[in-house]
């Protein structure tokens, strides 16, 4: 069987707790990597995986967080920032508190995450970031102008930090979904999940493992070694 590379390397999950999070967390531990995860509240035990109760909306709990990544496994080679929430509304019924939310979560929290670490990948000569966009940021989706603006915002910051980070052998990559079958999409009501399904080609939702996968590919010093700066739709061909 040919290895991604991952075995015994460590790598940080943001929003590990469950969804598509928890996903990437069970596929890198179970590829060899070692794995610490992180959450705002911790109440899911992923097994051979080092859980930490930390604000991707506050830069000094991330560096904690980073701190006793480092004192319990080692130097970090991948960071994926996952950790993300929405809350929906049509435009004109979105509050102040709705935009701050989203933002705090979906883009400052991204900045934070990647902060504490990027340093010593540099240092290292190596690693690799994956940061979860969405077909929303993408494409663009009625309902979703904050969460789409800051999925949006993640594929500009990936694109620029990617030629920031080639020189020091840091590789930094996006992955937007399509619609995953998670708690997120549950609340779909089924007519509108119906008439999303008929417009994608695939015929079905995705699932938190497609992602996963994917993440463990852009993660791969082995087979995305010369990839950098991209955005890997992960959508059954709904926006191309």
């Amino acid at each position: 069987m040919v290895s991604l590379g991952l075995e015994d390397k460590v790598i940080v999950v943001t929003g590990g707790n469950r969804g598509i999070g928890a996903e990437i967390v069970k596929l890198l531990t179970e590829l060899g990597a070692k794995v610490a995860y992180t959450d705002i509240k911790i109440d899911t035990a992923h097994s051979g995986a080092l859980a930490i109760a930390a604000d991707v909306t506050d830069l000094a709990s991330m560096k904690a967080a980073a701190a006793q990544i480092a004192e319990k496994l080692g130097p970090v080679y991948g960071v994926v920032a996952n950790a993300g929430i929405t809350r929906d509304n049509f435009f004109t019924k979105l509050t102040a508190e709705d935009w701050d939310a989203v933002i705090d979560v979906n883009l400052k929290g991204v900045n934070h995450t990647i902060a504490p670490f990027i340093e010593g990948m540099y240092e290292r000569g190596s690693g690799s970031i994956v940061c979860i966009s969405s077909i929303s940021g993408d494409r663009g989706n009625a309902g979703q102008t904050n969460y789409a603006a800051t999925k949006a915002a993640v594929i500009g910051l990936v694109k620029s930090l990617a030629r920031e980070t080639a020189r020091y052998g840091v590789r930094v990559n996006a992955i937007a979904p399509g619609f995953i079958n998670t708690e997120m999409t549950k609340a779909i009501p089924e007519k509108v999940k119906e008439k999303i399904v008929a417009e994608i080609p695939c015929r079905r939702f995705g699932e938190p493992e497609d992602i996963a996968w994917a993440v463990a590919f852009l993660l791969s010093p082995v087979a995305s070694n010369y990839i950098s700066g991209e955005v890997l739709r992960v959508n059954g061909a709904h926006h191309t």
